[in-house]
């Protein structure tokens, strides 16, 4: 009598472009097929709680447009003609291309892209170790975090903050610009424990009525743009009725004169216009924060993604020092744990080969850039071959109409390596199916929390597929790499990063896991000083110091920059042509461009759509489920009207990114978004666009 083969379940970690990453215990049914997907419930933060999208993940590892084979264009680019070939002929076509445009034009012609379309180390970070060996153009990575980034160092002075699971003893819980129900769900498990076991509050401070919103018990509802503006009118109150800590001022924070009297002319009365708020509501936050010591801030990065991003962000992390809300458990901020990992990954990422005098290539501006705009392009070469992996720009990025016009070039030579026909993919030379997270060795640390996790290959990959590392390493025997330091699988790699880093050995990190990084708590809490030569907390932000932390780039003047928290009237101005804000929301089934090929993804979320407020909908004729235009000098992009009061007047929401192919005219909603950075040091305003809407 046959039986089947019991199933048996195993560790891993999601490897999605989350905060959380969650630890997750997946259901193996064969050696090529899993079943449910759970959040780890021994796991102190994931606490068996995981967003439905990667429940469902059997829908994605199993789709069946699936990539599982290398293709090559036969047709005009974008037209969707392509003809099976062998891994072989595939790598040799590359490096046989990217060695011409090396001989042509120089290696910086060659341009390596990704981001973050898998969060694990060896797999994301390996393409820096091909473009460090070979002197390729280098990337700089400012399309996620940098705005959010630099506000919160320019405060603290290192990238740490409370222990997440602290949140559970707040007596207040404030989200701040991120919807962590679509985006990050664990946030709520932890604020909800407080509500439940301590009768915390819960505040979630964003330019809509977001899920979050929904859930929380105190709403605040900014005109886009205005965190700056909020935040020190706060401060205002905060002095002015006595609810400062002077004490913890004096001693942890640069907190002087010459700021109060900066803050004294910045009241409600004052912030009110500018926020969209009362008085009343202002003042009502101030008391509340105030008056709790136990406060707890949780910082996203939504609110960056504005021109003003990096002092809104830093104008709210001065709330906490200003309460010393920092001295209680419970209390303080938190944006991310990113500066805590302390990960020699030289051997990934061949740190150690990359050539001097390289230019850095702004990810954000790949539109310029393949268009040819000299400014974008350092004044260099043109990009004439690219790879691409863990990212889609032709969805993603912002100045959409220029990034199809530049992938569009019959003397660009694309190579993109992709789990689904992607539309960057579909513009590209050369496709190459990549494995999934479940199908290859990686680690992955969390920013949002305090561990480093493994992920262990469970199942073998399917039909041809391979990981980035196979591309890079074959790449690199065909460009004439012969360091036998690059040739090494991911279990070496991991294994030789933990090593370098002062971590156990992999060995002894399978038999859990992870590796806790938790720092101690008096030091996430900043009790013996905060991050800077002086331990003091920085009312007033040396940006040009803060550069020199993060390793960024100025983008802007410096003499620009608000000396002290203040509103940064940067943001995209509306005008009698343009008179409503955009932004970008993430949605709750889709991340970024990801699982918006999934059905259950797709099924949550529709079409692609555009929450407006009634009154505006009523001023230009427009009904719920009209077919609508938004536009402006970038181009057009056609949606459904949703009709939504849970915003101020002139501001518009628009949810996910859809395929363009699933919008009408086939432009996506980031066509509408510009490419020019975020002050000080770059980044992109997905929030942040001027347009006009139209019933057509």
């Amino acid at each position: 009598m046959n039986q089947s083969k019991p199933i048996r379940t195993a560790r891993s970690v999601c490897p999605h472009d989350c905060p959380s990453t969650c630890a997750l215990d997946v259901d193996l049914i064969d050696d090529r097929t899993i079943g449910r997907v759970r959040g780890a419930r021994d796991d102190p933060y994931t606490d068996g709680v995981i967003c439905a999208k990667v429940a469902r993940y059997s829908e994605r590892i199993h789709h069946p447009e699936r990539l599982l084979h290398p293709m090559r264009r036969t047709g005009p680019k974008g037209e969707g003609n392509w003809t099976r070939i062998s891994w072989e002929d595939a790598l040799d076509e590359i490096a046989e291309k990217f060695l011409a445009a090396e001989a042509g034009y120089g290696a910086q012609s060659v341009w390596p892209y990704f981001y973050a379309g898998t969060m694990g180390h060896v797999q994301r970070d390996g393409i820096n170790r091909l473009r460090h060996y070979k002197g390729y153009s280098g990337q700089y990575d400012t399309i996620c975090t940098t705005p959010a980034w630099a506000g919160y160092i320019a405060g603290t002075g290192m990238l740490s903050g409370v222990n997440p699971e602290q949140m559970a003893e707040a007596d207040c819980v404030v989200i701040w610009g991120t919807n962590a129900v679509h985006t990050q769900v664990n946030v709520m498990t932890h604020a909800i424990k407080a509500r439940k076991q301590r009768g915390a509050r819960i505040v979630a401070v964003d330019i809509y009525r977001s899920a979050t919103m929904e859930q929380a018990d105190v709403g605040v509802l900014l005109s886009p743009g205005s965190d700056g503006a909020f935040a020190t009118a706060v401060m205002h109150v905060l002095l002015r009725d006595g609810l400062a800590d002077r004490a913890y001022m004096e001693k942890y924070t640069d907190f002087g004169p010459e700021l109060e009297l900066h803050l004294q002319s910045r009241s409600p009365e004052w912030a009110a216009p500018i926020t969209g708020l009362t008085v009343a509501e202002i003042e009502a936050f101030a008391h509340l924060v105030g008056s709790t010591p136990r406060t707890y801030f949780r910082l996203g990065y939504g609110f960056t993604r504005q021109r003003s991003g990096a002092t809104g962000m830093h104008a709210a992390l001065c709330i906490p020092a200003m309460t010393g809300a920092w001295r209680h458990r419970g209390g303080g901020a938190f944006h991310s744990n990113s500066g805590t990992w302390q990960l020699d990954k030289s051997a990934i990422t061949g740190a150690n080969r990359k050539q001097s005098g390289i230019r850095e290539l702004d990810m954000s501006a790949i539109g310029p850039i393949l268009t040819g705009d000299r400014k974008a392009l350092k004044d260099g070469p043109p990009v004439k071959a690219m790879l691409i992996q863990n990212t889609n720009p032709a969805c993603v990025a912002p100045d959409q109409s220029n990034v199809h016009q530049g992938f569009l070039r019959e003397d660009l030579f694309t190579v993109v390596h992709e789990q689904f026909m992607t539309e960057t993919a579909e513009l590209a030379d050369i496709v190459l199916p990549a494995t999934m997270f479940l199908e290859h060795d990686d680690y992955y640390t969390r920013g949002g929390h305090t561990r480093v996790l493994l992920g262990p290959k469970l199942v073998e990959a399917p039909g041809e597929t391979r990981s980035n590392n196979f591309v890079h390493n074959e790449l690199a025997k065909r460009l004439g790499i012969t360091d036998p330091d690059f040739f090494r699988d991911p279990r070496e790699l991991i294994a030789e990063t933990f090593r370098r880093s002062n971590y156990p050995a992999l060995e002894e990190v399978e038999k859990t896991g992870y590796v806790e990084r938790a720092l101690p708590d008096e030091k996430s809490r900043y009790a013996t000083g905060f991050g800077w030569p002086d331990r003091k907390f920085r009312f007033q932000p040396d940006w040009e110091a803060t550069r020199l932390k993060t390793g960024d780039t100025w983008v802007c003047d410096p003499a620009i920059m608000p000396r002290f928290p203040d509103h940064f009237d940067v943001s995209e101005k509306s005008d009698a042509d343009h008179p409503f804000r955009l932004a970008t929301s993430p949605a709750r089934g889709f991340l970024n461009s990801t699982f918006n090929e999934t059905p259950g993804s797709r099924q949550r979320e529709g079409g692609p759509s555009l929450l407006l407020h009634p009154g505006d909908a009523a001023d230009l004729g427009i009904a719920a489920g009209d077919r609508i235009q938004i536009g402006n000098k970038r181009g057009q992009v056609i949606l459904i009207a949703r009709l939504f009061d849970g915003m101020q007047r002139g501001t518009l929401i628009a949810e996910g990114l859809h395929k363009n192919r699933d919008h009408e005219g086939g432009h996506g909603i980031n066509t509408l978004i510009g490419a020019d950075p975020i002050p000080p040091f770059g980044g992109a305003a997905f929030h942040d666009a001027a347009v006009w809407v139209r019933k057509i």
